[in-house]
């Protein structure tokens, strides 16, 4: 058996609070302090929901990392050692139509490496 077949990733129940720093910090290159402020307090209360990997990155337009990144690769180890991962946290740009993952690329990446299909608890506003 392969590890595409035999590991699933395991999720914490809520969002890491340093993930919403991260966050801020990304959203500050894409739209001003203001709205940054407003979406990060959305993310905080947010319920979790679910989405397929392969969905998620059909979303966002964005490709996937390869196993040479040092922090996909960090990830695929902790999904192989059942440590738990933190929920992504994703925002819906009006103006583009996609969905823009603020915190948990690299964790996205790694579990799609697994299981296009898997699906990943993720805070969205």
């Amino acid at each position: 058996m392969n590890a595409k077949s035999t590991l699933a990733p395991t999720w914490l129940p809520n969002v890491e609070e340093h993930d919403y720093p991260a966050a801020r910090s990304y959203l500050n290159l894409l739209y001003p302090i203001g709205r940054v402020d407003k979406l990060v307090a959305k993310l905080k209360t947010a319920k979790l929901k679910e989405f397929k990997a392969k969905d998620i990155f059909r979303a966002s337009r964005l490709s996937l990392l390869g196993v040479s990144n040092s922090h996909v690769e960090r990830d695929k180890k902790k999904v192989m050692k059942g440590k738990p991962l933190s929920p992504l946290l994703l925002v819906r740009d009006p103006t583009t139509g996609n969905v823009v993952i603020a915190d948990g690329y690299h964790r996205l990446c790694a579990v799609y490496s697994f299981n296009e299909d898997a699906m990943i608890p993720c805070k969205i506003v």
